[in-house]
C-alpha cells in the first residue's frame, strides 16, 4: 500500500459510474483496490443503479483508481464514468470504506 504524507497536496474527485455495476462485488472490490493504490474516501450503491465514490489521494493514484474504475473488475459492464473535481476546502478522509445505499 502506498503511503501519502499528511502534508503532499491531495485531490478530491466525485465519481458516478454508471453501467452493470451492482449486485457483483463491484463495491467490495473497489474497497480493495482503493486500499491498496492508497486512496481514501468511500463508495455506495445509488438508487438509480449506478456506484458513486468519492476518491481522494495525488494525481496519479486518482488517475489508476479512475482507470480501474472504468475497466478493472470483468464482471463489470461501465457505461459512463462521470469524474468531477471538488475544489477545496474539503474534508480529509483517513481511509476507503463502504457507504450505505443513497
Amino acid at each position: 500500500m502506498e503511503s501519502r504524507d499528511k502534508d503532499e497536496p491531495l485531490e478530491t474527485r466525485l465519481v458516478h459510474v454508471r453501467g452493470r455495476v451492482q449486485g457483483i462485488g463491484y463495491r467490495e472490490a473497489c474497497v480493495r483496490r482503493a486500499t491498496a493504490l492508497g486512496v481514501s474516501g468511500w463508495v455506495r450503491n445509488r438508487m438509480d443503479g449506478s456506484v458513486e465514490a468519492m476518491l481522494q489521494g495525488s494525481p496519479e493514484q486518482l488517475a489508476e483508481m479512475c482507470a480501474w474504475l472504468s475497466e478493472g473488475m470483468p464482471a463489470a459492464l461501465v457505461e459512463e464514468l462521470e469524474v468531477t473535481d471538488v475544489q477545496p476546502p474539503f474534508a480529509r478522509f483517513d481511509s476507503f470504506e463502504r457507504m450505505p445505499t443513497l
